[in-house]
């Protein structure tokens, strides 16, 4: 099988069973009057991983792989928001609230959509989840078998909250998952390397590790 450079050491795919999850690329998280800057995070943190995952997906749809992206978004009554997700935190602003890019995490409003850089093409499938986790409540679970998908790449924000907890869900599954570390971020820097740590500690407890370059060059070789 092919490899793709990584920590804590190669990771093998087969050629056609390799998918990419793109995590939750919205204007909420990473744009000015979203979500994210309604908590206080600074946003600028999040930046630096548009342009490698712009670079992932080239490589993946070049190679003709299956590509998914997600959305964090509820429905507009918020009807699958519990009272403990929308009621936490003590800022100005909550689910469902209306903000400068409409009502905050809410499915259709201008927040919810993935940023221009990184649209999704009209082929590739796009998963609306109501949790942190793309496996909770979605239909990821049933799409990936009839994909024929037995390996992840995961790219997205944020890397310790809804990028770490699908790979846990994803690993749990049967699924041998790799980050691609410069596309995913976090508000905080240092808690994305702690969860990076994490996940490949132990020879891989739940996955592996790989710069964008590194996975570039294993796709270009096929």
């Amino acid at each position: 099988m092919p490899t793709i450079a990584a920590r804590p050491y190669d990771f093998a795919f087969p050629a056609r069973g390799l998918g990419l999850i793109v995590i939750d690329m919205q204007r909420d998280f990473l744009e000015p009057g979203g979500f994210g800057e309604a908590l206080g995070n600074d946003i600028g943190h999040l930046a630096g991983a548009i342009a490698p995952a712009r670079r992932l997906l080239a490589a993946f749809r070049a190679r003709k792989l299956p590509v998914i992206h997600t959305r964090e978004a509820h429905l507009p009554d918020l009807s699958d928001c519990p009272p403990a997700k929308r009621q936490r935190g003590r800022g100005s602003l909550h689910i469902g609230d209306a903000g400068p890019l409409g009502r905050i995490l809410v499915d259709g409003e201008p927040g919810s959509a993935i940023v221009p850089e990184l649209a999704p093409l009209p082929d590739e499938l796009v998963i609306r989840k109501p949790g942190k986790g793309a496996f909770h409540a979605t239909s990821l679970g049933r799409i990936l078998p009839q994909l024929g998908i037995s390996h992840l790449v995961f790219a997205g924000v944020t890397t310790e909250v809804c990028v770490q907890t699908t790979m846990r869900e994803a690993n749990d599954r049967g699924y041998e998952c790799l980050l691609a570390e410069d596309a995913t971020a976090s508000y905080f820097p240092a808690f994305k390397l702690a969860a990076v740590e994490m996940l490949v500690a132990q020879d891989g407890i739940v996955g592996w590790a790989a710069p964008v370059e590194a996975i570039e060059t294993a796709l270009g070789a096929l």
